[in-house]
């Protein structure tokens, strides 16, 4: 186990781990239409439970439309879409919002209160189980609390549960968002771009956090990405879009040079990407710089937070 993530209070999410490998979500001959744009055409996967899938493709490809189906954001045009043998597809009502919970989405752009404390925000993770009424008038326990000052703690955002979300920096939100996928208490977590906005150290912490994740509970993490090497170094698995069509499916290793031209395509001269150009990696010799990039807000006690 990477020692990325603290101990101690975060132990409450250590679960027991599913076995891993048995095929747990499959969809079959997908596609969404929007008017006479084929945004995704006849998906078909089957993804066993346990994996870290990214999916790549250029903008425009397919990827956000196909995790907003998984989720139910939006709804296939035909096809279906089936969790454990139930047809996901076909929910209403309080099973579809049953299977949102157990399907935590994290998106780009971090979807948080700016108004509401870190500690609240992170706390609306369990807005499906539980009156709305409650939530909004932010009621709730002692035991819920705890949880997310655990999660925060987790993710090594503490010191920030007191502040307004609007005031973290974008690394720090993402980071938050996390946590409030983590108190959903989810089957499979879905990641829409989440590190498209932030910086490559901060990308790096968010990706360390998606992974730690996935290798400890045990979740399925699927994950939209536009740069290569965050791709290989983090997924387990690679599925590759192009034109709404899944034009790559196999391990990181597989993804030849070929491979990435078939994805991506070429530019006017018939070149392919210069991977480099994508890439998130970082380099840092000083321990301050690392110790400089959780972008603490200042320590706050978490007495404060009412426990």
């Amino acid at each position: 186990m990477r020692p990325f993530l603290s101990t101690g209070t975060a132990e409450f999410f250590v679960a027991r781990q599913p076995r891993k490998g048995s095929t747990m979500f499959e969809l079959r001959n997908v596609s969404r239409r929007f008017g006479n744009k084929l945004a995704v055409d006849s998906v078909t996967l089957d993804i066993p439970q346990g994996q870290m899938v990214g999916v790549i493709g250029r903008s425009g490809a397919g990827k956000s439309t196909l995790l907003r189906m998984i989720n139910r954001l939006a709804d296939p045009s035909s096809g279906t879409i089936h969790f454990a043998g139930t047809e996901v597809s076909k929910l209403k009502g309080r099973a579809l919002r049953s299977w949102q919970r157990d399907c935590a989405m994290i998106f780009q752009q971090f979807n948080l209160v700016p108004r509401l404390d870190v500690l609240t925000n992170v706390m609306l993770g369990r807005l499906n189980q539980r009156s709305t009424v409650l939530s909004l008038l932010s009621v709730f326990s002692r035991e819920e609390r705890i949880e997310a000052i655990a999660a925060l703690e987790r993710l090594g955002i503490e010191q920030t549960a007191l502040q307004m979300a609007g005031t973290l920096s974008g690394g720090q939100q993402q980071r938050v968002a996390i946590c409030r996928a983590l108190m959903q208490q989810p089957k499979m977590m879905l990641a829409d771009e989440p590190i498209a906005s932030l910086d490559p150290l901060n990308a790096k912490i968010v990706m360390d956090a998606l992974r730690d994740i996935n290798e400890r509970e045990g979740i399925t993490v699927i994950t939209n990405l536009h740069t290569l090497d965050t791709a290989r170094n983090y997924c387990e698995r690679i599925i590759g879009m192009a034109a709404g069509k899944v034009v790559f499916d196999g391990k990181p290793s597989d993804l030849t040079a070929s491979a990435v031209k078939e994805i991506y395509g070429t530019d006017k001269d018939g070149a392919g990407i210069d991977e480099s150009m994508t890439s998130t990696s970082i380099n840092i010799a000083d321990p301050a710089a690392q110790a400089a990039a959780t972008e603490s807000a200042g320590p706050q006690p978490l007495a404060l937070a009412g426990l």
